[in-house]
């Protein structure tokens, strides 16, 4: 006999047969006497064994992790991160297929394992396994799973333990020689051996001005490539930033170099933007020019170097040639805790020795 209750103005049904229902079977109507006409013929099918098709819950095909995969990227609109993740593990790692039944915690366990017998830093580990932890919370939804094995990874879990490697802060220089190498490359007409033709490189002036203003000023990527004009007060020697990565606003001070760099740029009609790099997405826009950077930078004989590592430099040029302290210098380069600039502090280890008695 079904079970009734009125919650508002609605009727809830619950009926349930063992051995006939896999699971109770919830109903509502807005009248209780239209609810209990059709729960009577329910019911009266129930007695004969019958289950009429509409009540039947189709089984879902057997899942596997291909499978789920590809369906979480045919749905989801996931960041660009997760699905270059997920992508290249479908292309090019060539992710070993398991049942949806196999995924569970030993699976995750030894997901882990295969990339850190690949030497994965732990960083990188974590960006995998998120990528893929949050398709799976989408195969749970649609109940393809029970539960999200990797959401069950105890803390630390990337990491290699015993000291064997842990995540590393960064540390690439660009020394005297890599940075003439990139300045000839941009110059153009540079062929460096091995190569057989110069790097082709449309708006090679601008580059030149992107190089020099991160250098100079140790602003990121997109805070440059986003530049207007009117935000360039030569006069003050500063430049005006109101769309940080931190969502902080800052002023950074221009040297003599930028200023120089900067002087036949001002005043050119360019839309308002002081580079013609910008196409609206940032997402877009700082992956081609990466990409372009990669390319320089492998043409000058230094295809390690990322684009980052030259805000890495020019925050070490601050400390070398300055007598800033930390909390001006992270003024200037918009680093939120002055602990982020304690790698810094051996730059000037000479400086504090200079202090004793």
């Amino acid at each position: 006999m079904a079970t009734k209750r009125k919650r508002g103005g609605t009727w809830h049904y619950v009926i349930r047969r063992s051995g006939l229902l896999e699971r109770p079977i919830y109903l509502s109507f807005g009248d209780e006497t239209e609810g209990d006409a059709y729960i009577r013929r329910l019911e009266g099918l129930l007695d004969r064994g019958i289950v009429p098709q509409e009540l039947v819950r189709p089984s879902a095909p057997a899942a596997t992790l291909l499978g789920i995969i590809r369906g979480y990227l045919g749905e989801i609109r996931a960041s660009a991160d997760d699905r270059r993740i997920l992508e290249r593990w479908l292309i090019e790692d060539r992710l070993p297929d398991v049942p949806a039944t196999g995924l569970d915690y030993d699976w995750a366990l030894g997901r882990v394992a295969a990339d850190q017998a690949a030497q994965l830093a732990p960083s990188t580990i974590r960006h995998r396994t998120g990528a893929l932890a949050r398709c799976l919370d989408w195969a749970v939804r649609r109940e393809h799973l029970i539960s999200n094995p990797l959401r069950l990874l105890p803390r630390g879990y990337a990491g290699y333990g015993d000291g064997e490697r842990q995540d590393q802060e960064r540390d690439r220089r660009l020394s005297a020689e890599e940075e003439a190498a990139v300045r000839r490359v941009l110059a153009g007409g540079y062929v460096p051996e091995g190569k057989q033709r110069a790097l082709r490189l449309e708006h090679r002036e601008a580059h030149l001005l992107l190089f020099e203003l991160a250098l100079e000023t140790a602003m990121r990527l997109s805070e440059i490539y986003t530049l207007e004009s009117k935000q360039v007060d030569l006069g003050g020697r500063t430049i005006y930033l109101d769309r940080t990565k931190n969502g902080d606003k800052r002023q950074v001070p221009l040297s003599s170099v930028a200023l120089v760099a900067l002087g036949d740029w001002i005043g050119v009609d360019r839309c308002g933007l002081l580079l013609p790099f910008f196409d609206g997405n940032r997402r877009k826009t700082t992956a081609r020019l990466s990409h372009i950077w990669s390319r320089v930078f492998e043409h000058a004989g230094c295809p390690d170097v990322r684009w980052h590592d030259l805000r890495h430099e020019a925050t070490c040029r601050l400390y070398e040639r300055t007598t800033l302290s930390d909390l001006q210098i992270s003024r200037i380069t918009g680093h939120r805790s002055l602990a982020m600039l304690r790698r810094y502090a051996n730059l000037r280890g000479s400086d504090l020795a200079d202090r004793l008695w």
